[in-house]
């Protein structure tokens, strides 16, 4: 598995696969071909049918020029992933080079011919399993063996939270209206400013946990700063429990950063192991892999057994099983923001429910990550990022 920077990445909104990839595989042309004067992107996939609507061309066009030229090509299908692009790279009228890139998801990319762009493996154990396996025979914390494998890592997850505290704070003071025609009003302040006279104890957590996990969500749809967690379009799920825990029930920083750490864990393990990406599993990738890093971390805040955690990931994952992902006008906005409301009140429930019954379970974190990858193939390519069906095909403006 890859190192917890490559999962928590900070970066700008909307989405992780139609932006931050995109950019840095620009930014990667750019760098290879210093020389080139002209660039044509062709997008394929996901890439082509959302890409207007997330902004793919315009963060083409920063890092390409304003004159790079931009087709959608939305009838190819023989290609290896959903979010595939070609860059054709000219000099004058000479074309120097055509290359085929993809965007993995969570910002993560591959590019046809070369390793340089793909950092290598740190962790050697990859699935939950084995992982529990060591840290039960060490004696050691799950967030213990992130800090052995990647000793300097807690310095970057000290980063990771200030931006995610930051995200959750900017959104809760801002207003208006989200760009992109679809007219979504922001949320979060309103909601968080509510008269709490009628609201009490779980009540008043999900009120909460719903503001903030608004605030970062229409962040990121307003193109501000957020932590992929896994994805942007899933950034506000884990920001709203940790911050749940920081702020309201005043747990500790350095526990929120061991809790960041477990829950970087279990996002990884899902990552390496199936998907994160809306385009190729459905929201259940993205929303689903975020709750089960949620429900992880609250279960490592609250000092549960490593059993307890294992098992709160898995219900929060098993519960979203087939989740689409059906952006309206391919904006991350409807229904992409309220999923993250309800993702996060999802982690306090499974939370609840390891604490009760994870000696009585029956499902491991591994079966239901497969689960959740297979599942994902099996779903119609309407399904998958592609705003062709669901509520983006029966919502009308």
């Amino acid at each position: 598995m890859k190192s917890l920077k490559e999962l928590f990445k900070i970066g700008i909104g909307p989405s992780s696969s139609h932006t931050i990839g995109p950019e840095k595989i620009a930014e990667f042309v750019r760098a290879k071909y210093p020389n080139a004067d002209k660039y044509k992107v062709v997008l394929y996939g996901s890439l082509a049918l959302t890409g207007k609507g997330h902004g793919t061309d315009a963060v083409l066009k920063k890092v390409l020029g304003d004159k790079t030229e931009i087709e959608y090509d939305r009838l190819k299908t023989d290609i290896p992933h959903p979010n595939t692009m070609s860059v054709v790279v000219y000099r004058g009228e000479e074309l120097l080079k055509t290359i085929t890139a993809i965007s993995v998801g969570g910002g993560s990319v591959k590019i046809e011919g070369e390793e340089v762009i793909e950092p290598n493996d740190v962790y050697t154990l990859s699935t939950f399993n084995q992982i529990k396996s060591y840290v039960l025979e060490k004696q050691m914390t799950l967030y213990d063996y992130v800090y052995e494998v990647e000793p300097s890592v807690k310095e970057y997850l000290k980063t990771v939270w200030t931006v995610m505290k930051e995200s959750v704070e900017r959104g809760l003071k801002k207003e208006g209206v989200l760009p992109g025609g679809l007219n979504v009003v922001k949320k979060a302040k309103y909601i968080y400013e509510s008269d709490d006279i009628f609201v009490r104890d779980s009540l008043l957590r999900n009120k909460l946990t719903c503001a903030y996990a608004l605030a970062v969500a229409e962040e990121n749809a307003d193109n501000g700063k957020i932590v992929t967690a896994p994805t942007c379009g899933a950034s506000g799920v884990l920001p709203a429990v940790l911050y749940y825990a920081y702020k309201n029930e005043h747990v500790r920083e350095d526990c929120i950063i061991n809790a960041l750490a477990t829950a970087g864990l279990i996002g990884n393990i899902v990552k390496t192991n199936a998907s994160i990406s809306g385009a190729e599993c459905g929201c259940q990738a993205e929303i689903g892999t975020a709750c089960s890093m949620a429900a992880a971390a609250v279960a490592e805040i609250y000092g549960l057994s490593i059993d307890q955690i294992e098992c709160a990931a898995e219900v929060a994952m098993e519960h979203n099983l087939g989740l689409t992902c059906d952006p309206v006008l391919g904006l991350v906005q409807v229904p992409c923001i309220e999923r993250n409301t309800m993702a996060a009140m999802r982690a306090f429930d499974s939370f609840c429910v390891a604490y009760y019954l994870a000696p009585m379970r029956k499902i491991p974190f591994d079966v239901i990550v497969k689960t959740m990858y297979e599942t994902g193939k099996d779903l119609n390519k309407k399904y998958l990022e592609t705003a062709r069906g669901g509520i983006a095909k029966n919502y009308k403006l």
